[in-house]
């Protein structure tokens, strides 16, 4: 039997319900950091864990851009080029970065393997509450990489003389 779609006031009124429960962040913070609306693409009776896997979507899309950056072995020249400004203070945030989402990875790897409502509460709240700092280090990070793309670019203009 195929799964139905939901609304998107369903699933609001839904959260609201488990929000109230547990003390949870409003549906549009939640929507607006990981778009949470994406969820109400299939009715499920365990809705904080498809939030909670929205949530990861993006933390491991995160983690593997910031693994490529620590870590270039065979990684495209896009990367390279963005590496190769890279100082130790930015190293620094890339490394805090991977361990604060690493954290998140072995997190729900348990929630995988033993379902509680009340852990994937726990699990949302405290990502929403990281994600903040993760988010603020992110930008600084994107800074530093758009810096390193236009020092490179101005290295390309200037051409190959042999």
């Amino acid at each position: 039997m195929a799964k139905q779609n939901f609304s998107l006031e369903e699933l609001k009124n839904n959260y609201e319900i488990l929000r109230k429960k547990y003390a949870l962040p409003e549906f549009k913070q939640l929507n607006e950091e990981f778009d949470i609306e994406k969820v109400a693409e299939n009715e499920t009776e365990c809705l904080l864990r498809e939030i909670r896997k929205a949530i990861m979507d993006k933390a491991i899309a995160y983690l593997r851009f910031i693994e490529m950056l620590l870590n270039p072995t065979n990684a495209p020249l896009f990367f390279l080029a963005l590496i190769k400004g890279l100082s130790v203070d930015d190293r620094k945030i890339l490394e805090k970065l991977y361990d604060k989402i690493g954290h998140f990875e072995i997190d729900v790897i348990e929630l995988d393997c033993q379902y509680s409502e009340e852990d994937e509460a726990g699990f949302i709240k405290k990502a929403t509450k990281e994600w903040k700092i993760i988010s603020d280090n992110m930008i600084k990070l994107v800074e530093v990489l758009r810096r390193n793309w236009n020092q490179k670019s101005k290295k390309d203009e200037r051409g190959y003389c042999g």
